[in-house]
């Protein structure tokens, strides 16, 4: 599911669940967990990637699709905790995106405090409206924070994915890098954040992401209900089916 491995003070966090690293209820909860006790250890740093051409292919709709509302009602707030866990880290966080990184997967490299991906086909981005459902404000918060402000209405509003190129200048990245290298390079921004002391680099992160904390609180208060009820509407229902069956025609990632 999750593999660490550690190399001298950086753990390498890889995701290995299923095909396409796709975000399922369980995946959240465990990912969650996985990232909370690695904050705890004795590690300076920490890598997170995938596997193959795929980053995180994003949530698991066929799922969600399955669930209903119950599903959806566990799922969103596991959805929100994991970003959470990752974007308010008290460790350096690198992402080193290794192949597609759509909606979900994408949310997850942005919490990450550098990023960086490979130079390849892979695509980028949020593409959650033209599935059919909204940000929830953790998600809203983290990519507002993330994503150069110039760009970040026509990532958000425009739905789509982007290339490595195209990313960089959107500021869904931070840097391209040879897939031969991807990892190396990774290392390496993690041990160049992990060289500033422990104590100070959490102060200072938490200090620059308090706004993103205080608007995920005051958004998430008033938005709840509304976000559910979107959620779970049968238009919801029949978008995300819509979208799925679309998508599904078109590639063998067999998730958004």
């Amino acid at each position: 599911m999750f593999d660490v491995e550690r190399k001298n003070d950086i753990e390498i966090l890889r995701i290995q669940y299923g095909p396409a690293n796709a975000m399922d209820l369980n995946f959240c909860v465990e990912l969650a967990k996985t990232i909370r006790a690695l904050e705890k250890s004795s590690s300076r740093a920490i890598v997170l990637t995938g596997q193959g051409k795929i980053f995180c292919a994003g949530v698991d709709l066929p799922q969600l699709l399955e669930g209903g509302a119950d599903y959806v009602r566990q799922f969103l707030p596991a959805l929100d905790d994991v970003l959470e866990a990752f974007f308010f880290c008290n460790k350096p966080i690198v992402a080193a995106v290794n192949g597609h990184a759509i909606a979900g997967g994408c949310l997850l490299a942005c919490t990450a405090d550098r990023r960086l991906m490979v130079d390849s086909k892979a695509q980028i981005g949020v593409v959650e409206l033209r599935v059919g459902v909204p940000f929830p404000a953790v998600a809203l918060e983290i990519m507002r924070a993330k994503t150069s402000s110039a760009f970040f209405e026509e990532v958000i509003l425009g739905a789509t994915t982007y290339t490595a190129q195209e990313a960089l200048k959107k500021g869904l990245i931070d840097e391209i890098v040879d897939k031969d290298q991807l990892l190396t390079e990774a290392i390496s921004a993690a041990e160049a954040l992990a060289s500033v002391r422990p104590e100070v680099f959490s102060f200072s992160k938490q200090q620059i992401r308090q706004p993103v904390r205080e608007a995920i609180d005051s958004r998430t208060k008033g938005q709840e209900a509304e976000l559910f009820a979107l959620w779970e509407s049968d238009d919801t229902h029949a978008a995300v089916s819509a979208f799925v069956a679309r998508t599904f025609k078109k590639s063998d990632i067999r998730r958004e």
